[in-house]
């Protein structure tokens, strides 16, 4: 309400008292949508600060300014030294005009988003504070009064709707005459009318809290946080205590919507990497095809393509496919290797998995501590204090996936080396962009499919654009099985030896 018709009345009479031999002696604007007035009478000066921001508009009156001596620009010219004459408050509108010497005068037109301070010249808008609100050049002030019939005839006449006929009263006074009328009949309705217009019209000035927003209010209504007599003391005290909630209330937001999507992002790759651990600790078969080929190795001979086995657990038949120019025992050994190389996997999804828990335990007790803060100071100190450590357990590779296929793309050089020689099988798919630095990246291979065209092309896509050649509108890709890449002694992190290579030519993508 401290737009509210009914209080700009109250402060123009005010306004018209204080100001009575005044001088304009300064008129500027140094931020976005506020300026500043400097009016003196040689004895004191009185200041009038406009806060038009779109979402908040507002007066206030501070005791002294400080003008910057840069960014700081002189508004309307024409009235400086110019003496007040009156401040008018029209009828039933929120404007008011300081009136001045030679037909001069300040329109405040305060209308929320679409708020302005208007130079008039012999009633006639002739320059705009806010230049852009083009519309206001053809304000007239002969024009803005209102007229509202106050009579009870137009009052039982408009009862039913009485928000849209008096327009002047606003949001906070409908809802207070609501809750104030609920159970009176409509005879009943006419004195509590007279109450309220006598309230509005010979107010104190209450700083009160309502659904969580500060108001400047003519009624007692919500919670009462000050109370006041004057109302440019008032408008400085809710102008203040607006400005420190708001930002209180927009940083303690700012803070918990950062904490909750870091929350949100650690659930969801806690959940990610639980679905690939259960996925890998299920997946047992590497193991159990190695264990059935060591205990009948008196079966079976070298030159075998598969071989089909009892299993131990359920005694169902169990195919396998060998490798024909391997011994019984070297396929044997082989799949081991897989198995040990499925339990590094395992292992280090679970050091990842409780390293994030623990930075979740951390993450939910620091947004406890912020839910909890209630001024602005605390919230400060807060932001200040530093996050929760992450430890450094991560995986080092990023995973990628596409038609079912899992695609694994190197973080660096170092990570490079344990995706390539420590977590990929031979029958994995290697690639790697052609003649430049860059990741490592692996399609890991599922038992018995093939790798369709569409995968290997995506992987390169990523092996590409994780590369020196990332600008570049074609890149050569190298792919191959990882059984064909090598690392040789002494070579640096990442540096490895293709032994057999296809090259295809895709863009970049990530």
């Amino acid at each position: 309400m401290h737009n509210n018709y009914y209080f700009l009345k109250q402060l123009s009479t005010h306004l018209h008292r204080r100001l009575s031999g005044f001088r304009v002696v300064a008129c500027f604007s140094q931020n976005k949508d506020e300026l500043v007035l400097e009016l003196n009478n040689a004895r004191e000066s009185f200041f009038i600060k406009a806060s038009l921001q779109s979402g908040f508009c507002c007066l206030s009156f501070p005791n002294h300014f400080n003008r910057a001596r840069k960014n700081s620009i002189d508004l309307f010219p024409e009235i400086i030294l110019k003496q007040v004459i009156q401040v008018r408050q029209f009828k039933n509108e929120r404007c008011f005009t300081i009136e001045l010497e030679d037909g001069y005068a300040l329109l405040f037109k305060m209308h929320g988003n679409r708020a302005n301070v208007i130079l008039v010249e012999h009633e006639h808008a002739t320059k705009l504070f806010r230049s852009h609100l083009k519309t206001d050049l053809h304000i007239s002030l002969s024009e803005l009064d209102r007229e509202i019939d106050f009579s009870e005839k137009a009052f039982h006449e408009n009862h039913k709707n009485p928000d849209q006929y008096y327009f002047t009263f606003g949001k906070l006074v409908w809802e207070y005459w609501r809750s104030e009328t609920n159970d009176l009949s409509d005879k009943d309705l006419w004195p509590e009318f007279q109450k309220l217009l006598h309230k509005l019209e010979s107010p104190s000035y209450f700083i009160i809290e309502k659904s969580g927003k500060l108001h400047l209010s003519l009624i007692q209504t919500g919670t009462i946080l000050k109370q006041l007599d004057d109302p440019a003391e008032a408008l400085n005290s809710f102008f203040h205590q607006y400005v420190s909630h708001e930002a209180f209330h927009s940083q303690k937001n700012a803070q918990l919507k950062m904490l909750h999507d870091q929350v949100k992002a650690a659930q969801n790759y806690i959940h990610k990497n639980r679905q690939k651990l259960t996925e890998l600790q299920h997946d047992t078969h590497y193991q159990l095809w190695g264990d059935l080929l060591m205990a009948n190795l008196h079966n079976l001979s070298i030159g075998l393509t598969h071989t089909t086995l009892t299993s131990f657990y359920d005694n169902k038949p169990v195919d396998i496919k060998l490798k024909p120019d391997l011994p019984p025992q070297k396929n044997a050994e082989v799949f081991y290797r897989k198995a040990k190389n499925q339990q590094i996997e395992i292992n280090q999804l679970q050091k990842a998995i409780e390293a994030k828990n623990e930075e979740l335990e951390k993450l939910s007790r620091r947004l406890k501590e912020v839910e909890d803060i209630t001024d602005l100071k605390q919230l400060r100190q807060a932001e200040h204090q530093p996050a929760p450590k992450q430890k450094n357990v991560i995986l080092p590779y990023h995973e990628f996936e596409h038609k079912g296929f899992r695609i694994w793309v190197g973080r660096n050089a170092e990570a490079n080396d344990e995706l390539t020689l420590k977590l990929a099988y031979k029958e994995d798919l290697w690639l790697h962009a052609k003649d430049v630095a860059g990741s490592h990246v692996i399609i890991k291979h599922q038992a018995g499919k093939k790798f369709p065209k569409d995968v290997i092309e995506r992987a390169a896509q990523l092996a590409a654009y994780n590369s020196k050649r990332k600008t570049d509108s074609l890149c050569p890709v190298i792919v191959t099985l990882k059984k064909f890449v090598r690392k040789r002694k002494g070579d640096p992190a990442g540096a490895v030896v293709v032994e057999r290579e296809q090259v295809i030519m895709v863009e970049p993508k990530l």
